[in-house]
């Protein structure tokens, strides 16, 4: 058990002489150290250290102390908090009192929103009849209710509160009986993973729709339990669509069959499978073999037999030549060689023409612990240079001159060759300098980003519903929450409610739809590649 911190008597002023003074500031020297490496320790540990919150700036008119005047941000124009609002109803309320010949002037308007959460049951008395040749005719239900005791704007509630607001299944089901809606705990859990084929095709046609017209997408993975089995689950997705697929595996098999997702050939031998089998250094002989061969197959289980029969058996060939057969696939059905992903520098997305996140490069410096103040200034020298690439690449993007490309390739060769004082830094530079490759895209690339943030933000929302809902349970309760991650997220992109959409594809308006436009995407003049209408 930890002894408690001992305090220090409080001294009078008569009795602080130079000497105490000089003392106590040693003391608090000494306790903030002592408190730096205590949080240090944690760190190390894995543990939760003290936030670091800075003091409020409301004090200060909203900005800090190092702000500049000219840096505040200039308000825009008023917007009208009511001047889209549909009224529902009107009343006219006149005076008390209205003394005699008063003049009217018109109305003072004051709107009140209110919202009313009402049940709405219909009772529908189908007719039965018996025609003179002995048959029965009975009245049929309006479209969109056979076959169903609950309405589609009830299901699109339900669909609504457990996907986009989180609501856990347990208090969605209490909430929805203190609304007055008699319903079971089975119905409830069959209309959240049953009966959604739509919604599982249009999650399929998304990808399939972002993939043919983008030039780069991000991905990136976070841990997703099934089963009580620990599992992954990939995002893939840019400005304007998302896409999220879990699965048991995070390999690059994996990732390149999400990619493939929907597509009808799968694994296919042609010219590009072949190279990629050469660059990742597949037996010679294997691969003279393959190169005479032309495949196409569109199962996992027909391939594995495949293979068999090939007699490729060793594990590590058998999983270079599924990589292949599989960018093979892709490259067959129109996904270009060239085409861009961005990750965090995670292996299984390195494939096609790969870029790299510049801010999960600076962190493995940032992430060293120094040794000593020459180990510290080191360090601090190479986050300032690397931050002054960064910033060099961002002008760059806005006005791309080859001879400022040719400049920051020889600012980063001479950073990553630099040697220090400070070996584990010295091997951080190295190890970055050989991604200078996937580093440096954006000279070639310019429309590409500079980092994977989007990625990151677009799986945090995934990551907190695995919070609160925990694991999945099913097969079928997995596809939902990937489907309805999917579209709500590109929904949020496209700025239109996901309410909206719902009552939409439930109700069949039809009034929301995908429209893709026949060029590709270019981020140098903000045209959109994939809308709403």
């Amino acid at each position: 058990m930890n002894s408690p911190k001992p305090k220090l008597p409080e001294i009078n002023e008569e009795d602080r002489t130079p000497l105490v003074d000089v003392l106590l500031e040693v003391l608090a020297w000494q306790q903030k150290q002592i408190d730096k490496l205590e949080q240090e320790i944690l760190k190390l540990k894995g543990e939760t250290t003290k936030p670091d919150i800075k003091p409020s700036s409301m004090d200060k008119g909203g900005s800090s102390e190092n702000d500049a005047p000219s840096s505040k941000k200039k308000k825009g124009p008023r917007r009208s908090k009511k001047g889209n609002l549909i009224i529902d109803e009107t009343h006219i309320i006149q005076p008390d009192e209205i003394p005699e010949n008063s003049r009217f002037k018109g109305y003072q308007e004051r709107v009140i929103q209110d919202i009313t959460f009402q049940t709405h049951n219909i009772c529908y008395r189908l007719a039965e009849y018996t025609t003179p040749e002995g048959l029965t005719i009975v009245g049929q239900l309006p479209d969109g209710i056979q076959g169903g005791s609950f309405g589609k704007n009830l299901i699109a509630f339900i669909l609504y509160q457990y996907h986009h607001q989180h609501v856990t299944q347990p208090l969605l089901l209490e909430q929805i009986r203190d609304l007055g809606v008699d319903i079971s705990s089975g119905k409830l859990s069959y209309i959240l993973t049953e009966d959604l084929d739509d919604f599982h095709a249009e999650k399929d046609e998304l990808l399939r729709t972002g993939l043919s017209v983008s030039q780069y997408i991000h991905t990136d993975d976070t841990g997703a339990r099934h089963k009580g089995e620990n599992g992954y689950c990939t995002h893939i997705g840019n400005e304007f669509f998302a896409w999220f697929s879990s699965t048991e595996s995070k390999s690059r098999i994996n990732f390149l069959n999400c990619l493939s997702q929907g597509k009808t050939t799968l694994y296919t031998l042609n010219t590009g499978a072949i190279e990629y089998m050469a660059q990742n250094k597949l037996p010679v002989a294997l691969l003279e073999i393959l190169e005479n061969i032309s495949v196409r197959i569109n199962t996992a289980s027909d391939w594995c037999e495949w293979m068999d029969q090939q007699g490729i058996v060793k594990p590590r060939h058998r999983k270079i030549v599924t990589e292949g057969a599989l960018m093979g696939g892709l490259l067959d059905q129109g996904i270009p060689s060239d085409f861009s992903i961005i990750s965090d520098d995670a292996g299984q997305f390195n494939v096609f023409d790969h870029a790299l996140c510049w801010i999960h490069a600076e962190r493995v410096i940032n992430r060293l612990i120094p040794l000593n103040d020459d180990h510290v200034k080191a360090v601090g020298e190479a986050r300032e240079q690397l931050w002054s690439i960064y910033h060099d690449l961002k002008a760059y993007k806005l006005n791309p001159v080859t001879e400022q490309a040719d400049s920051i390739r020889q600012h980063f060769q001479t950073l990553c060759s630099t040697k220090t004082c400070y070996e584990t830094l010295n091997q951080a530079l190295k190890r970055m300098g050989e991604n200078q490759h996937e580093l440096l895209r954006v000279l070639d690339k310019p429309y590409l980003p500079l980092h994977n943030n989007l990625s990151e933000r677009d799986i945090r929302d995934y990551v907190k519903k695995r919070k609160i809902s925990g694991s999945t349970r099913s097969d079928a309760g997995r596809k939902a929450r990937d489907t309805f991650a999917s579209l709500k997220k590109t929904c949020r992109k496209h700025d239109l409610s996901f309410w909206d959409y719902l009552k939409d594809r439930l109700l069949g308006i039809g009034d929301i739809k995908w429209t893709p436009l026949s060029r590709p995407f270019s981020p140098n003049n903000k045209e959109k590649y994939l809308t709403f209408s």
